[in-house]
């Protein structure tokens, strides 16, 4: 049997290059991929704008350094502020210090004298430079101190006492041991507000030392009669416990709150009012639901009017309600309803008129719009509609009646609907909206001085940045600079290519893009590489220009893969209520249908896919998913790279677990009275109790893994705890499967350092063993020495 095994052995080779299989990984090619942030320089403007004026100034650097800009909107006019040769070496000729004409180092940079003199600082001189006569001066220091530190009248302060003074300093609120206290500063008279503040439950919870006086965090009416105080009661949520394994000496034990899906107690947020006339608390029915989430705004600097707004713990019901200090009234303006739960990620709103109109944003037509009440909650007017999603206000003209809004899903039909078009729309909403920003594209607006123009900065993946200043019709009246992306490109890097799939339900369109090799060859076999997040806040699709997206997936790409992302069911908030509560309930398993089915439809597209060798890998929320998908679809997927993971949702946020897959409230003999709305200024304590939700997890698919799985955490992840993974393994060890695991000390959620470094290497030595059979790396004792042995060879 071995002779015969050894006499066909020979074959192997020839097998595996036919297959496509035992490719070498490019780890040199990879490895240049790394940091080209530095090759690609300016990618937008930032406008400094000129007080009363849209006339703006900006910094842009390029390959040729950087440059200095004015730019006028109205005359449609930009011009380079100074020769830059020539500004540099009359500064040299002050300072007798080398300067590179390319960099000049200027802090404080002004424009005075109509724009016409330049002032700044350089190697620690302050100059001014006359732009009419190119002619530079020097500031020296001493002129202006004197200038400056022109002696005062003394005035005895009336600030004698620490705290917060009311508007007309006729009181002061101080705190101390948790607690609050009044003074009269007529008088000296002390009051003492509040007895039941104590550590977890204070009213002054930024204060180490609670002994100690300390100025509260409270905020005074303009009436400066009445104040409001927040305060969080903590005591019973539960706590989560790291250790801190590097340093010197001993580990030390890092705690910290942390509440969880299903939690019996979690954080209870109350609003207090005082009236500091009468000298006590104002009783406020604030609380109407157990475990409410609780969010306080105002009108007016001082405040003239206190909303909070109120939302279930079951995150799909909310009122906003205004509170009438001189009565203690509690009244709600706007109740609203939103099943199965409301979209955090865009949901805002805004007072208009010292609060007599109120602009909502809802998503009670499937898609999120804006909407007009007047002051008392009344519905107006729809002021957006349409079968596309209204985002954050940008701009509110008062004057005009105008709101400038992104908006996304406005292009055409088959176009991703995720790029941010600026839009406006009136008060009233007749007349429809208009879109300012038309390319297909993610733009990023700031309007000038006056608002009659804004600069619009804008890219994706796939487009070159581009910077214009636009007039409030749309129309681009000054070109402004451009990244010059040259270097980058002599790298041999390319922008990924965008795709559309459908999703598994054979209908939904899921957008994305790839990643190729430099030296792809269309008629070879490449392995491909899914790099997923699954949402609900969020997607993994880039939506503007990037050089490394992801944990660089152009660069993982070299290593000899394709490498792609796209959107799956459940995901983007920014499409439309059905997209991105369709995993609701669901919490695990909603989106692996659709990256199994994107995949297998890109390998059916495209000859160069080899579907027999497919990876997924994410961060997160990514890190659970690609666990997930490995062990649901074991056949399919090969190997999986999860970092980061929370591979137990019942041990993960509250706001994860309970938002996106659902509490709800304990019905029948367990149920407990309802609450009735509070008549003192503590939150409704006896409620209905909630239902725990089972959440299921990727421990309970340990025993179909058959594919090659790399397990990351850092030892210090206070966000997605390592237990996570830890449970993870545990699992897979009962159940006798191989797997790989990497603990990086002393990071947390975000790897950083040489500890980034070492995974991505990791990663890509995972793949490459897996899906290219290029088992090289196992002979280097260091991470970097391939580089070294690469390098050596090429000499």
């Amino acid at each position: 049997m071995m002779r015969l095994i050894k006499k066909y052995l020979w074959l192997l080779p020839c097998f595996l290059v036919l297959t496509g299989m035992g490719q070498k990984a490019n780890y040199r090619q990879a490895e240049k991929f790394l940091h080209l942030e530095s090759l690609v320089g300016t990618t937008s403007v930032i406008p400094n704008t000129l007080k009363g004026s849209s006339k703006f100034w900006y910094r842009y650097e390029t390959r040729d350094g950087a440059r200095y800009y004015l730019v006028d909107p109205v005359a449609g006019l930009q011009r380079e502020l100074f020769d830059r040769q020539e500004l540099a070496g009359k500064i040299s000729s002050v300072t007798h210090k080398p300067g590179n004409y390319k960099d000049i180092k200027l802090t404080g940079f002004s424009l005075e004298e109509k724009e016409n003199v330049l002032c700044f600082s350089s190697e620690g001189v302050q100059f001014k430079y006359d732009l009419r006569n190119e002619q530079l001066s020097q500031v020296f220091p001493d002129t202006v101190t004197k200038k400056k530190q022109t002696p005062l009248p003394v005035k005895k302060s009336k600030m004698k006492w620490v705290g917060k003074y009311s508007p007309d300093s006729s009181y002061v609120v101080y705190g101390r041991n948790h607690n609050l206290y009044l003074v009269s500063t007529k008088d000296s008279a002390e009051t003492c507000l509040t007895k039941d503040g104590c550590e977890k439950y204070s009213y002054t919870p930024k204060s180490k030392d609670s002994a100690k006086i300390t100025v509260p965090d409270i905020t005074w009416f303009a009436d400066s009669r009445h104040f409001y105080a927040e305060r969080t009661d903590k005591r019973k949520i539960g706590e989560l416990y790291l250790v801190n394994t590097t340093g010197k000496g001993r580990p030390t034990l890092n705690r910290y709150d942390y509440s969880m899906p299903g939690d019996e107690h979690v954080a209870q947020q109350e609003l207090h009012l005082f009236d500091a006339a009468a000298k006590k608390e104002v009783d406020l029915a604030v609380g109407k639901w157990k475990d409410q989430k609780l969010t306080v705004h105002t009108v007016g600097r001082p405040v003239e009017r206190l909303y909070f707004v109120r939302k279930k713990r079951s995150c799909n019901e909310m009122e906003l309600c205004r509170v009438f200090p001189e009565t203690g009234e509690v009244k709600v303006l706007i109740n609203e309803v939103c099943e199965p739960y409301f979209n955090d990620q865009l949901f805002t709103f805004h007072f208009l008129n010292d609060g007599e109109e109120i602009l909502w944003w809802s998503e009670r037509t499937g898609h999120g719009h804006w909407y007009r009440y007047d002051g008392e909650g009344r519905l107006k007017n729809a002021m957006t509609s349409g079968g596309w999603t209204s985002g954050k206000i940008v701009r509110i003209d008062t004057v005009k009646q105008l709101i400038y809004f992104e908006a996304y899903g406005q292009g055409e039909a088959g176009e991703s609907p995720y790029y941010a078009r600026l839009n406006k729309a009136r008060f009233d909403g007749r007349g429809g909206s208009k879109i300012l920003t038309p390319e297909q594209a993610t733009h990023k607006v700031t309007f000038l001085s006056g608002g009659k123009y804004f600069v619009d900065n804008y890219s994706r993946a796939d487009l070159e940045p581009r910077s214009v200043v636009r007039n409030t019709d749309g129309k681009v009246v000054v070109e402004l600079c451009s990244p010059d992306l040259t270097l980058l490109y002599e790298t041999g890097w390319r922008m990924p290519e965008p795709f559309t799939v459908k999703a598994a339900d054979g209908e939904t369109d899921l957008f994305g893009y790839m990643w190729k090799p430099v030296d792809f060859d269309s008629t070879r076999n490449y392995p491909i590489i899914s790099y997923v997040y699954p949402g609900p806040q969020t997607e993994a699709v880039p939506l503007e220009f990037s050089v490394s997206t992801g944990f660089n997936n152009a660069a993982l790409a070299q290593v000899g893969f394709i490498v792609v992302t796209f959107g799956h069911r459940g995901g983007s908030p920014l499409r439309d209520r059905w997209y991105h509560t369709y995993g609701y309930g669901n919490l695990r398993d909603y989106p692996l249908a659709d990256d199994k089915c994107g995949i297998e439809q890109l390998a059916h597209r495209y000859s160069f896919i080899d579907p027999s060798r497919v990876g997924i890998f994410g961060h997160s929320g990514g890190g659970f998913m690609s666990t997930a998908a490995l062990c649901t679809y074991p056949d399919f997927y090969t190997a999986a790279v999860s970092s980061a993971g929370n591979h137990d949702n019942n041990i993960y946020n509250i706001w994860w677990g309970e938002t996106h897959h659902g509490i709800k409230e304990a019905t029948g003999k367990t149920a407990k009275k309802k609450p009735q709305a509070a008549d003192t200024t503590k939150m409704a304590k006896e409620s209905a109790c909630f239902e725990k939700p089972y959440i299921p997890t990727n421990i309970e698919l340990a025993k179909h893994l058959k594919g090659h799985l790399l397990l990351v955490a850092g030892d210090a992840d206070n966000n997605v705890h390592p237990a996570n993974t830890l449970r993870m393994v545990d699992a897979l060890i009962r159940v006798g499967k191989n797997f790989e695991m990497l603990v990086l000390p002393g990071q947390g959620h975000a790897y950083r350092g040489e500890s980034l470094e070492f995974f991505r290497r990791k990663m890509w030595f995972h793949f490459a063993k897996h899906l290219l059979h290029d088992y090289s790396m196992e002979q280097y004792t260091e991470i970097d020495e391939y580089m070294r042995l690469t390098s050596l060879r090429t000499e």
